[in-house]
């Protein structure tokens, strides 16, 4: 009777270190085309819409508007296409998990990286790094095109001003939580098509409905609900704040029963809504056959 002796292989006991599989996902990530094709069209839709509204605004006596007009005006110059490349991140988002889920290559990730989860955490870093970096210079070049055409008009810039600064900062931070948040979504239901209905139809189409069912029932607890959506919260993060307007329109709101959140406020709801996905999709990602 012959016994078979087994060979040790010389990559036994060999493990990805977590810095390798960040290099591993980067790489993924940066020779994909929709990757280049998305954070691309981030940029040029930034400048385009920065520019357009530069071009169009109507300011007159720009010389005698208060400094809080001027500021918000910057900013919302400068940001005005957060509103629409936040489609382009999260659409980014999802097709970075589903699409080897689709491709069957997610099968030889997870033979690299069997605890599965050093994969999940690493290509949620990967995407929120570069999903950052293209925003903050996505939203910069914006105001870099945009500004000077306000200044032609009598408009004084205030970079450095914080009031300015911290939501131009706050719109790429903004970005960065819709597209790991559509991630989770995408690692999840592991299907780009649902994924990317999911992540669109909470960002665009609840708050459409839930505006309109406020219109018609005046329910003020509706517009509470909306408050709390990761589109309505997030939005606080890139939208100028004057400190005494803001006490004012909290005030009110008060008096109204309706919720009115600051800032950084908003940003820890979206945090919330990103922490609760990805804690979901880590489970998920941990348990189920592939």
């Amino acid at each position: 009777m012959t016994t078979a002796t087994l060979t040790p292989s010389p990559l036994d006991g060999i493990r990805l270190k977590f810095g390798g599989v960040l290099r591993s996902e980067w790489i993924k990530l940066r020779s994909l085309r929709s990757t280049m094709w998305c954070l691309g069209l981030v940029v040029l839709l930034s400048i385009g819409f920065g520019l357009l509204l530069a071009l169009t605004v109507d300011i007159p006596s720009a010389g005698n508007l208060p400094d809080a007009n001027q500021h918000q005006l910057q900013v919302q110059v400068a940001t005005l296409g957060v509103n629409f490349t936040q489609l382009i991140v999260a659409v980014l988002g999802v097709l970075v998990i589903s699409g080897e889920y689709g491709t069957g290559m997610i099968r030889s990730t997870f033979v690299a990286v069997p605890g599965r989860l050093g994969a999940f955490f690493a290509k949620a870093i990967v995407l929120a790094v570069t999903t950052f970096v293209v925003g903050v210079v996505s939203i910069a070049l914006s105001a870099v095109v945009a500004w000077p055409i306000l200044a032609g008009k009598g408009v004084t810039i205030s970079p450095m001003d914080s009031s300015v600064l911290l939501p131009l900062l706050g719109g790429a931070g903004y970005l960065t939580l819709i597209a790991v948040l559509a991630f989770a979504f995408g690692a999840i239901l592991r299907n780009s098509a649902g994924g990317i209905a999911t992540i669109l139809g909470l960002v665009l189409v609840v708050p459409t409905i839930l505006e309109i069912l406020t219109r018609l029932t005046k329910a003020t607890w509706i517009s509470n609900v909306s408050a709390f959506l990761p589109s309505s919260a997030g939005g606080k993060m890139f939208a100028y704040v004057d400190g005494s307007t803001a006490t004012q329109a909290a005030d009110q709101a008060a008096k109204q029963g309706l919720v009115y959140l600051q800032s950084w406020e908003g940003l820890l709801v979206l945090v919330a809504w990103v922490a609760a996905g990805l804690i979901v999709g880590a489970v998920l990602t941990k348990r189920r056959d592939v």
